[in-house]
């Protein structure tokens, strides 16, 4: 019933092993239900686009013990097959502990583990790391092990007879090939429009299975499982069937090389909740859609778009218009449009919208999960709400006195309240402080929410958007 794909530390070859294996069940017209464990986007979108199907994160901690598991099942029992990509190293949680690890996903779905070793430099060696992994926890059954950076058939077969010694199944070894490695930016493995030449990729990738690993082995090791219901109609349907059918409140999402960090899950809780989402390019200059009565502004690269971004001048003049008047939902990347200015991958300044009261700069990574307790009522947030999420960047808000709105030119007639912190932000290691700004149309914090986790967000989005729509009609 699947397997995880885990290793002893990041960089040693989880991703490629998943892309190998994607590729080349899609080559034999199998389809292939890819997860990923954990908060990551960058992998799921290489996944993505080698399955043809939207890769799931499954992250006990951001969507808790059940949606993992009814995700797991829904979704990977629609395919002919599944995997679940681990994040990091097999053991790594938060913090020294296992929380949220890969070992922790697999012990809660009950799946095999084919551990990915970086051969390169070893011989004898790989048996102590192997067998410290097998030992370490014996509540996990290792399926094998796949050897990664094998420089010929002499190491080949050297590194199979010291894991045979120890009762290892080698699942198979895949040779140092450059051409084929995955290009990185400053957060992790390159966005997947930034694959070059990807139908050439995934016939080299479905070459290496073809040629290299053990399919016998692995058709049996993701066999999909069971299906179960759509976990989403669980948290949803039940109060869109006490109302009416619901009118329809497009919303204008950025989707573009800036912004690109999504969960499937986002789309697929507005739409149904009666939210269609409407695709807008920023980074392209576009105007916000005309029908649509909210923007989600979520994370991506802008930094490295910054000096495109600030010679956008419709896309900005758009933003500072629907502050105040129409609901903004803005994660980390996505609030960065929003400062007054933000700092290129060089260090050049470039100015923003500026409707918030800051200036970013890159400064040192900022990782990991976020405990979130809620002082303010806001956006999509209640005075006295506990939630869970997560923050990954490089760069630093230097925060201003003022604001100048001098560039916008919003005609709403009601009062802008002064945004404040929606709530107190602490993780391991991380004291207790405020963050982000909010109000009764505004939400922007540095803080990544799983939607699909929470079903208050989607209906409070809603219940917003319904919200301004009435008072702008009746100001009309």
């Amino acid at each position: 019933m699947a397997c995880v794909i885990a290793a002893p530390a990041s960089g040693t070859g989880k991703t490629l092993l998943s892309l190998v294996l994607t590729a080349w069940a899609r080559s034999r017209g199998l389809s292939l239900q890819p997860f990923k464990v954990g908060p990551d986007y960058l992998d799921p979108q290489q996944l993505t686009v080698a399955s043809e199907k939207p890769c799931r994160n499954l992250d006990l901690l951001l969507c808790g013990p059940d949606w993992v598991k009814e995700s797991f099942h829904c979704f990977g029992g629609s395919a002919d097959l599944a995997l679940v990509e681990g994040v990091m190293g097999l053991f790594d949680g938060i913090g020294t502990s296992e929380l949220g690890s890969t070992a922790a996903v697999a012990r809660h779905l009950g799946l095999p583990v084919v551990l990915v070793v970086d051969a390169s430099g070893q011989a004898g060696s790989i048996a102590a790391l192997v067998k410290g992994f097998r030992d370490h926890d014996r509540q996990l059954k290792l399926a094998g092990v796949v050897l990664n950076r094998v420089n010929s058939n002499r190491h080949k077969e050297l590194l199979k007879e010291v894991l045979s010694s120890i009762g290892i199944k080698v699942l198979g070894c895949l040779p140092r090939q450059p051409e084929l490695s995955l290009p990185s930016r400053h957060l992790g493995l390159a966005p997947a429009h930034e694959l070059e030449r990807l139908e050439a990729r995934l016939k080299a990738w479905s070459h290496l299975a073809e040629t290299h690993l053990d399919l016998k082995s692995f058709k049996t090791l993701l066999q999909a499982p069971a299906w179960t219901r759509n976990p989403i109609d669980a948290l949803l349907n039940e109060e869109k069937k006490r109302k009416p059918p619901l009118q329809p409140r497009p919303v204008a999402v950025a989707q573009d090389e800036a912004f690109h960090f999504r969960y499937p899950e986002t789309k697929e809780c507005l739409e149904i909740l009666g939210m269609p989402v409407l695709p807008w390019r920023p980074l392209n200059d576009e105007p916000l859609p005309a029908q649509a009565e909210g923007v989600i502004l979520p994370g991506g690269f802008p930094e490295q778009y910054a000096a495109r971004l600030s010679q956008c001048n419709r896309s900005m003049a758009e933003l500072r218009a629907w502050y105040g008047r129409r609901p903004i939902y803005a994660e980390c990347g996505g609030m960065l449009l929003l400062g007054q200015s933000l700092t290129d991958l060089e260090g050049q300044a470039h100015p923003m919208t500026g409707l918030l009261p800051f200036h970013a700069k890159k400064g040192t990574l900022q990782v990991g999960y976020r405990s979130l307790h809620v002082k303010e009522d806001s956006l999509v947030v209640r005075n006295g709400d506990q939630l869970m999420g997560h923050e990954f960047h490089r760069w630093e808000l230097h925060r201003t006195s003022t604001v100048d709105h001098s560039k916008s030119h919003t005609d709403c007639k009601r009062e802008i309240n002064k945004p404040k912190p929606p709530w107190q932000v602490e993780g391991w290691r991380l004291q207790q402080h405020p963050e982000g700004w909010s109000h009764r149309t505004l939400h922007a914090s540095w803080v990544h929410l799983h939607w699909a986790s929470c079903s208050m967000i989607s209906h409070r989005w809603r219940a917003a958007l319904e919200a301004e729509a009435t008072q702008e009609a009746t100001a009309s």
